[in-house]
């Protein structure tokens, strides 16, 4: 009998090619809809950025159907758990590094990848300006936070990464470390540097936080066992010392020279000039025409000295800072505004220790702060 035109026979499909075609559309949708972040494994998973230890920052959705959706989650937080002992690598204490930056540097982020604390237990924290010079900083910051966090070793991926911009405008156009160091823009951006670092510690701080290390990004060489290096001293807050390298023309040769004078313990003369000062008018060190005579731990090392030898500190400078996270949490910041007619690190010191926090410093423990070709302001910290 003739088919009539236009109709179409189907061939019966086989139940082996409907088997086959039915595992096809579950393994599509399980790449589809499955979760599209690195494949953490079960340690790791507790500790992520999406876990109910970081509070959830999403509005709430009202159901608009018929359908009902799940409340918004109650997290519970004992801070009593959370400790800062000498030991922080056997205890599994949570690391936060904090890093304002407004240039970025290779060797500052291949020592952050080379530290030997676990990367899961450790969250890095950004802050750059709206400036040429910070987007460029930006870019450079995510082409490899992107690399480590998504192509990298599991080992090396870090908690969580979290990256600002801030949202006031610089008050000195130029980085160059000359423009930087001039007396006269001190307290402007020193004042600015403040409210960054506010910005970025009220901004990232978690409830399982232990410890803050602030570092520097011209921080470019840092011995890999810094965090456990500064934390074994049960310090609340640590501060190294800090040289600058650089060509000796008389010599011929590298040589190094103080750096930070932010790290000293207080005068008299100092005082003394403090209450003679308008109560918005600041202190600073390290100018000839502001004699201190502060005992400075730029000058206090000793070749001989021990590595690990303390001295208390009246106030401190931020290129490495290691702080318990309960300092922050009993309300000492980085004031942008003359506190007892001190500012930004200083300032955070005095504040520190009228909430009873004694700021240290390990004199023989040496930042080296490179200035070779051209005064880049990097960073090294030595162990010899």
């Amino acid at each position: 009998m003739a088919r009539p035109m236009g109709s179409v026979r189907l061939k019966k499909t086989s139940p082996a090619t409907l088997a086959v075609g039915v595992a096809l559309c579950i393994f599509i949708l399980y790449f589809l809809i499955g979760s599209s972040t690195p494949d953490f494994s079960a340690s790791r998973k507790a500790t992520a950025a999406s876990h109910p230890l970081s509070p959830p920052t999403s509005p709430f959705r009202k159901s608009t159907g018929s359908g009902k959706l799940k409340p918004p989650p109650v997290a519970h937080y004992d801070l009593n758990n959370v400790t800062t002992t000498p030991e922080p690598l056997e205890n599994r204490e949570n690391v936060l590094i904090l890093t304002p930056m407004a240039r970025f540097y290779q060797g500052y982020w291949d020592n952050i990848l080379e530290l030997q604390y676990p990367h899961e237990l450790i969250t890095l924290g950004f802050i750059l300006p709206k400036t040429k010079e910070g987007n460029d900083a930006t870019r450079e910051l995510q082409k490899r936070i992107t690399k480590a966090q998504l192509y990298g070793p599991e080992k090396d991926r870090f908690k969580s990464i979290i990256i600002l911009r801030e949202d006031i405008d610089p008050p000195l156009v130029s980085q160059d470390e000359k423009e930087r160091h001039k007396m006269q823009n001190q307290k402007a951006r020193r004042a600015a540097m403040a409210k960054a670092r506010n910005s970025l510690l009220f901004s990232t701080l978690g409830p399982a936080t232990s410890w803050i290390l602030w570092l520097d990004a011209d921080v470019v060489e840092t011995p890999p066992t810094i965090i456990q290096d500064l934390a074994r001293h049960d310090q609340a807050i640590m501060a190294p010392n800090c040289f600058q390298r650089f060509w000796n023309e008389d010599k011929k040769e590298m040589d190094e020279r103080p750096y930070d004078f932010n790290n000293w313990q207080d005068s008299q003369t100092a005082l003394d000039m403090a209450k003679k000062m308008n109560p918005d008018d600041i202190l600073l060190e390290g100018y000839a025409e502001m004699a201190t005579f502060r005992t400075l731990m730029a000058y206090m090392t000793k070749e001989d000295g021990l590595l690990h030898e303390e001295m208390p500190l009246d106030g401190v400078g931020g290129a490495a800072l290691l702080v318990k996270a309960d300092v922050h949490r009993d309300g000492a910041m980085f004031p942008p505004f003359a506190f007892y007619n001190l500012i930004e690190t200083e300032g955070f010191a005095k504040m520190s220790k009228r909430l009873g926090w004694q700021p240290v410093g390990l004199p023989n423990y040496k930042l080296d702060c490179s200035s070779a070709g051209g005064g880049s302001g990097a960073v090294t910290i030595s162990l010899e």
